[in-house]
């Protein structure tokens, strides 16, 4: 018997614990979606509906609930008279923010790429594409981390009302301009109605760069590579011949010699590498001693990484964790109007370490960095690129007096203002 009850009560144990777990499943499955599902089509109805009030609208009515409970339990006319004001109040705010407006809004920027410092323009075309006069309202661009405020009048149907702005471009940066919204509302700002008329757009504020045509051309004299010390059996730059050994190409055997020496000879080359320019921007601040130092350098490696793209040459460019797009001017430049300084601690040492594991094949390896770089981290960072790689360094310090210095097998170039690279690169390929 005791065998039998036991049985039976491990039996009903498992049978509760299968229900459960068939319950939970069915919770999991079918009933949170379907919840979900639920609370999503009411909000989709109900959010743009509770987000019309503002922070002060909606003060205003806890006000009024309040005014008029505490006056019917006290017996306070004031209070009953104030909850009434305010519930009034708000019902006619509700007659300036009900309603469809039929606009068609049209948002044109006269360029989307800038130089700093270059005129940015852009224009707002409002249309009435309804069959009744629109009353006035008012629109919004946003910009950046601000909004311009533009007043729209009365537009009878088929009328248009166009407005022209400007955007600051003092500094390089990505601005998103836009969504173009019309704003309705009353006086006192309890109601507030915003309808969405267009895509946001990017306006990129991009470095300013300088040619330097003409002086980094002595970096890579060959465009189709320089030679190195490595020793290859198939190149183009001849070195030296050799004696045959078995698998040696017999392509390459100089007859001539072996025919007079009576041992087959073969040629021996030097290894090329392909022109391949590699440029590593240091953004961490601990680099800079002020912004200016970091947007010189950004102007620096833009200036770098366009000639290297006039001259149809490989070019990489890093910043701490990833690459830069290269395809073109326009990419690269659109990448470096993003970048900006961050607060990491990688060293100058670690950028180059990267740099080396990234582009194990550069020809020339360019570091870029602000003033608080010190000559001892600059050897040692040129210890992590591979050897034959040609290693420049460039500091970028304002009012800084342009100089070259040799650290080991690095040379430091220092530049005070962007248009000093050409003749400080000059000197290098002088040297």
């Amino acid at each position: 018997m005791t065998f039998v009850r036991t049985t039976l009560a491990r039996a009903g144990a498992g049978a509760a614990r299968l229900r459960d777990s068939r319950a939970a499943q069915w919770c999991l499955e079918t009933a949170l979606p379907r919840i979900v599902g639920v609370w999503r089509r009411v909000w989709g109805v109900a959010g743009p509906i509770l987000s019309i009030p503002s922070a002060f609208g909606w003060a205003v009515l806890a006000a009024a609930v309040v005014a008029l409970v505490l006056g019917a339990v006290f017996g306070w006319l004031e209070l009953t008279t104030i909850g009434f004001v305010g519930l009034v109040v708000l019902l006619v705010a509700v007659g300036f923010v009900v309603g469809r407006s039929s606009f068609r809004v049209d948002l044109d920027l006269a360029l989307t790429r800038v130089v700093v410092g270059e005129r940015a323009v852009g224009r707002i075309a409002v249309t009435n594409t309804g069959a009744r006069s629109t009353l006035p309202a008012r629109i919004e661009l946003p910009v950046g981390a601000s909004f311009a405020s533009f007043h729209l009048p009365r537009l009878e149907p088929n009328g248009q009302h166009d407005d022209l702005f400007g955007i600051p471009t003092t500094r390089r940066s990505i601005i998103t301009v836009g969504p173009v919204r019309s704003v309705r509302g009353d006086a006192l700002g309890l109601l507030r109605r915003e309808v969405r008329w267009t895509d946001p757009q990017e306006l990129f504020v991009h470095p300013r760069t300088i040619s330097i045509e003409g002086s980094s051309s002595g970096f890579l004299r060959d465009l189709e590579g320089i030679a190195s010390k490595d020793l290859a059996n198939d190149d183009v730059s001849f070195h030296a011949l050799r004696e045959y050994v078995p698998g040696d190409d017999r392509r390459y055997i100089h007859w001539k010699t072996s025919a007079r020496t009576g041992t087959l000879m073969v040629r021996q080359y030097e290894e090329t590498r392909r022109s391949h320019l590699a440029i590593a921007l240091s953004t961490s601040s601990s680099d800079y001693l002020d912004p200016e130092e970091f947007e010189l350098a950004v102007s620096t490696c833009g200036s770098l990484g366009l000639q290297a793209l006039r001259e149809e040459r490989d070019l990489t460019v890093l910043v701490p964790g990833r690459a830069l797009h290269t395809e073109t001017g326009r990419r690269l430049l659109d990448d470096l109007s993003g970048v900006e300084l961050t607060s990491s601690r990688q060293s100058i040492v670690q950028l180059a370490k990267a740099t080396g594991n990234a582009v194990p094949n550069a020809s020339v390896a360019v570091l870029v960095f602000g003033a608080d770089v010190t000559a001892t981290e600059l050897q040692t960072a040129s210890v992590h690129l591979p050897l034959g790689v040609r290693t420049i360094a460039v500091s970028c310090v304002p009012g800084q007096t342009v100089s070259r210095r040799q650290i080991g097998d690095l040379v430091l170039l220092s530049i005070g203002e962007l248009a000093e690279l050409p003749p400080a690169l000059r000197r290098v390929n002088a040297a």
